[in-house]
């Protein structure tokens, strides 16, 4: 019969949600350009171009859950799915190695060429760094701790145990804005600024970038939350889990890799605050 189904794979029907996405994220960043060079529509362009990208974000989501529950999801769509999500956080290891990149080449080769570094690192103009065993060891702890209690979390959906799902992901999400919450207090505290000099920019970029990393993370923990009172995920079915969980043990492992190299490594020998 012409036009019957007779393979796994879910075809999707037109939708103006991915050009809505594309508009939207062209609409932001044009605006963030206009906004970073004063120019007339930055005050507002950036904000429009956010809502009409969150807007379609949500649609998109939510048109993927309906498609979970309507059967669609079959397992070589599911695997495809775990392609997708694999190589994005692929792409995610790639940014944070650029940032990695920036940080070693400004420490191992420190410029002569200006004052404010004077050939030495971290820069002469920096007076103290931040002490890597008093808050930023408490924050890997709680993240490892997060890692924990979320592998708790996916144990217990895989065996049925939908009340140590929940209360595994309540723990985790406690934690992961607890993180988030120390972490603003550092930054209010730090005894030093971004953009002034090498190690104040390599710094704040890369724990910053984490930071809302982690703020994403924490999001898709809790919208895993609300699906799972809503009892959409079963022991056989739980992709949407399965991808938080991944993008949060990817953060976990870039914040230990942070704390080395940028906390104890980049500031060791040189004062602490």
């Amino acid at each position: 019969m012409a036009g019957a189904k007779n393979h796994d794979f879910h075809i999707l029907p037109p939708d103006i949600v991915p050009l809505a996405t594309t508009i939207g994220a062209l609409t932001f960043t044009s605006g963030m350009v206009l906004f970073m060079h004063k120019l007339p529509g930055g005050a507002f362009v950036p904000w429009l171009g956010l809502a009409i990208l969150l807007a379609s974000m949500f649609q998109w989501f939510v048109k993927i859950v309906n498609e979970a529950h309507a059967g669609d999801h079959k397992p070589v769509v599911q695997l495809h799915q775990r392609y997708g999500m694999i190589l994005f956080i692929a792409s995610e290891v790639m940014f944070f190695v650029g940032w990695f990149w920036a940080f070693f080449d400004f420490s191992l080769f420190p410029s002569t060429l200006t004052d404010v570094v004077g050939g030495q690192w971290p820069p002469k103009a920096i007076e103290a760094v931040l002490d890597p065993f008093d808050l930023p060891l408490l924050n890997t702890l709680i993240l490892l701790c997060s890692g924990c209690t979320l592998t708790w979390s996916h144990h217990s959906l895989i065996h049925g145990d939908r009340d140590g799902m929940k209360k595994g992901l309540w723990l985790t999400i406690g934690l992961g804005l607890l993180f988030t919450a120390i972490q603003a207090y550092e930054y209010a505290h730090a005894p030093f600024e971004f953009g002034k000099n090498t190690y104040g920019s390599a710094f704040y970029m890369a724990t910053g970038f984490h930071g809302f990393h982690v703020i994403v993370g924490t999001i898709m923990l809790i919208v895993c939350q609300v699906r799972a009172y809503k009892g959409h995920f079963t022991p056989r079915q739980h992709f949407g889990f399965e991808a938080a969980a991944w993008y949060w043990h990817f953060v976990d492992v870039v914040w230990l890799f942070l704390f080395v190299a940028i906390y104890v490594w980049g500031g060791w020998g040189y004062p602490v605050h």
